[in-house]
This record gives C-alpha cells, sequence and structure tokens, in this order.
C-alpha cells in the first residue's frame, strides 16, 4: 500500500491548514442560533476561508460537491449540503465539517453544535460519546502499533453506550490529497497489515447513531441518513504520527484536551 510519509516540511505546512481549518468551528459557532439557513453559515464560512485566511474551503467542488461545507443536521449522518430551506431550530444538533487547502495542502476537521435552549438529553449525550470515542484513540496512537487498534478503542468505548456506529464511512490519510492511504475503520476489524509510522497523518471522524447503525443515501446523491431516522453525531481530528505518540493538527482554542500525546 502506498502510504506517504510526511517530512518536515509538510508536516510544518499541515499544521497551518490544521489551525486554520479549527478556526473556522470556533469562528463559526457564535452564528449558530435558531432561524439561520445552512446556506447563511456555508456563506459565512466561505467568506472567511477564502477573504480572512486566503485559503482554499477544499469541500467545494470536491467530486461535485456543491458547497464549501458540509452541514448535517439531526438525523444526517454526514455530507450534508447547505440550501436556504433548512433553517436551524431549537434544540438541533449540528455538525460542520470543513476542508481547508492552503499552500496545496489539506486539513480536515469537524464538531458538533447544539441550538440552545436544548431540553433532549440524548442528543447531548450522543454528541458527548461521538467525542469521547474519538479522543479514547489518542492515547493509543503511535507508531510500531496496527492500525486496527483505532477502531477497536472506539469499539470500545461506543460498547460502553447504547449507541451504534456508523460503518461505511471511515477516516483517511490526508496531505496533498483530500483523501490518502490509509483508511481508517471506526469499528472493530481484523485489518492489521498496516502498522503506523511517524510521520504519517490522518483523520479519525467517527459517526455514532443513537438508534440502530443503518444509513441510506438521499437522491442528491450526498446527503447521508439513519435509516430509523434517529440522531446522529460526528467529530473529526487530523492525526499525525510522532515519534512517540501523536499530534492533534486541528486542536481547536477552547478544547480541553490535549495537543501532544506521548505514549511511548
Amino acid at each position: 500500500m502506498n502510504i506517504v510519509i510526511k517530512n518536515k516540511n509538510d508536516i510544518e505546512k499541515m499544521k497551518i491548514s490544521g489551525y486554520l481549518a479549527s478556526e473556522v468551528l470556533d469562528m463559526i459557532k457564535p452564528y449558530l442560533v435558531p432561524d439561520i439557513t445552512t446556506l447563511e453559515l456555508n456563506n459565512i464560512c466561505h467568506d472567511y476561508i477564502k477573504n480572512k485566511q486566503k485559503a482554499i474551503p477544499g469541500c467545494l467542488g470536491y467530486q461535485g460537491f456543491p458547497k464549501s461545507v458540509c452541514i448535517s443536521v439531526n438525523n444526517v449522518v454526514c455530507h450534508g449540503i447547505p440550501n436556504h430551506q433548512e433553517k436551524l431550530k431549537k434544540g438541533d444538533i449540528v455538525n460542520i465539517d470543513v476542508t481547508i487547502i492552503k499552500d496545496k495542502y489539506y486539513a480536515d476537521t469537524s464538531k458538533m453544535f447544539i441550538i440552545h435552549p436544548c431540553k433532549k438529553k440524548e442528543a447531548k449525550k450522543l454528541c458527548y460519546a461521538a467525542q469521547q470515542s474519538l479522543y479514547s484513540t489518542f492515547k493509543i496512537i503511535k507508531p510500531g502499533i496496527p492500525i486496527n487498534l483505532i477502531g477497536k478503542e472506539i469499539q470500545k468505548y461506543i460498547n460502553t453506550t447504547p449507541y451504534s456506529i456508523v460503518e461505511e464511512y471511515c477516516g483517511h490519510g490526508i496531505g496533498k490529497n483530500f483523501h490518502e492511504k490509509p483508511y481508517i475503520l471506526h469499528y472493530l476489524n481484523n485489518y492489521k497489515k498496516i502498522i503506523l509510522q511517524e510521520g504519517m497523518i490522518f483523520t479519525i471522524e467517527p459517526i455514532i447513531n443513537l438508534g440502530e447503525k443503518h444509513v441510506f443515501c438521499m437522491q442528491d446523491g450526498w446527503t447521508i441518513k439513519t435509516k430509523d431516522n434517529s440522531l446522529s453525531a460526528q467529530y473529526e481530528h487530523t492525526i499525525l504520527v510522532t515519534k512517540d505518540g501523536c499530534e492533534i493538527l486541528t486542536l481547536r482554542k477552547k478544547e480541553k484536551i490535549n495537543r501532544i500525546y506521548k505514549n511511548i
């Protein structure tokens, strides 16, 4: 398998892209209020990326995707297309997925937002579980471990909850290309052939459903929804494998976790 091991220059460039991607999620938070449309949110993100950051929104035009960010609301699992008809409501849970290209290097990240006031305890718990399932992997990532331990760790955490893991979508290598090898499965699997090496950069992006794991694609060819109409939540970071652990390249300013994990 042709996996690109990033050199020092690659890593420095991707740290910049990662910071910019995280910055978009910090910037957009105050705008997530009832009655704003997902298209308005998309346009705010687009203008910020293009005019403030002098970067490129990586989603726009990728394999025909028509908007600059993906916005997935409630039962939308991923790849939600922003539009002028969809208005956010009190109690909604919303994933915004941002991909940045800066100096030809990509970074990819997403997080959940809750539109307050939210009285749905199950929605808050689901978002928390999705976040913690991602966080659980950071303490095990290091050179020399088989790649399937990432999915095993996520499965281990989700098994302590009543929720399910979507299996159709996975994390991926990233660099000068949006999607590279290796692919990161987010559930228990036996794919042990790939061993993590220093300089690998990839995303981890588990999607967790309140109900069953099964999903389907809408007629637009992009929007993925839960089959049972249950809520879905996702968090994503771009991760660098270091000599003794890992570094989160898309860490947000107010995120209360470490940027660097030493696991050796």
